[in-house]
């Protein structure tokens, strides 16, 4: 047997083989920042190709209604976009409504498993707040860790030693870092969530039963144990994990709603305005080389999307953390080379 599989990087950004830049857009950056890159770009756009186009568009004016045309569809897009973010918000609410024996269940589930993090952390109650919660688990995990290392200690087999060594070290040396991350993060930012994701304990649940796998004849009653314990809280934060991100996407959505609804008044009323009041023949003069005309139609055409700029900004990072996180547990429907490198005979 030749090992246990490449070792992933300790950050999902590191795991990803997309460009930094593109990890930050996607992730990292604040969602109104993004928006407000997204209207530069359709600014700066308009702009650029109004340069490059062969008829200007105060002579187009003159043929037909381009502007006219581009504000009714605007004005019908951003009425039916506030229709979107009701059925957003039912959508989400519909996940809070429901008879007494439902929400009987949902709350038995929450304190079941709750009991079951604090029987795995050997503490009385576990944290309420989320982060702190997140963390418990995987100072649990780092010390079941410890103790399976410790139980091992004593073996004859020298390489499962040195592998158990290695796997520890690794846990160890990870958990400590996301904890310090999750110190200061609080719930509704992307950082608990973030920090959730960097923990990737689906490779570390692949390479514990990999290791058990390849020297169970080692293993006495007391290795088996901590092993044991140690597999359940890495369950446990995977289970965890999973509830907070469905959280934050309920959370994400609810804030995408406000904020289109936020949005959506102004850039209507400067789409009606467009259509009411605008007169070309009144504006005259360039700026910076630039028609007066062509300055104004692309400043109100990028307010008037500025909402389907936003709910771009929120659904990029939604959608993208779904698809990193489909599969729970030992699952990898990413590209990598865990196992490529494992002898499996």
């Amino acid at each position: 047997m030749s090992g246990d599989g490449s070792q992933p990087s300790d950050t999902m950004a590191e795991r990803s083989e997309d460009p930094t830049w593109k990890h930050e857009l996607l992730l990292n950056a604040n969602r109104w920042l993004v928006t407000a890159v997204l209207m530069l770009f359709v600014f700066v756009g308009l702009l650029v190709i109004s340069e490059g186009s062969p008829v200007s568009l105060r002579a187009l004016m003159g043929e037909k209604e381009p502007v006219h045309t581009l504000f009714q569809a605007l004005v019908t897009a951003l009425i039916t976009g506030v229709t979107l973010v009701v059925t957003i918000n039912s959508l989400v609410l519909s996940q809070e409504l429901g008879a007494v024996e439902d929400q009987r269940g949902r709350l038995e589930g929450a304190i079941d498993f709750r009991e079951d993090v604090e029987s795995s952390i050997d503490a009385p109650i576990s944290p309420p707040e989320p982060a702190s919660f997140v963390q418990s688990i995987i100072a649990a995990s780092e010390e079941r860790a410890t103790d399976f290392r410790e139980a091992v200690s004593d073996s004859r087999d020298e390489e499962l030693k040195d592998r158990v060594d290695d796997f520890v070290d690794n846990l160890t040396t990870h958990a400590d870092s996301i904890r310090d991350d999750l110190g200061n993060a609080q719930f509704g930012t992307y950082d608990v969530v973030k920090a959730a994701l960097d923990y990737n304990y689906s490779w570390k649940i692949f390479r514990a039963r990999r290791i058990k796998n390849a020297h169970v004849d080692s293993f006495d009653d007391e290795a088996r144990e901590a092993y044991d314990e140690l597999l359940e809280s890495l369950k446990l934060f995977g289970l965890a994990r999973e509830h907070f991100k469905t959280l934050y996407f309920q959370w994400e959505l609810i804030n995408l709603s406000r904020a289109m609804m936020y949005v959506a008044v102004p850039a209507l009323v400067v789409a009606m305005s467009m259509l009411l009041f605008f007169d070309a023949d009144a504006v005259t003069g360039t700026v910076l080389g630039i028609d007066a005309i062509v300055w104004i139609v692309a400043v109100t055409a990028t307010i008037a999307v500025t909402p389907f700029l936003l709910l771009i900004a929120f659904i990029l990072r939604i959608a993208t953390m779904a698809k990193r996180t489909l599969a729970i547990g030992p699952f990898i429907l990413r590209d990598s080379s865990r196992g490529e490198e494992i002898d499996w005979e």
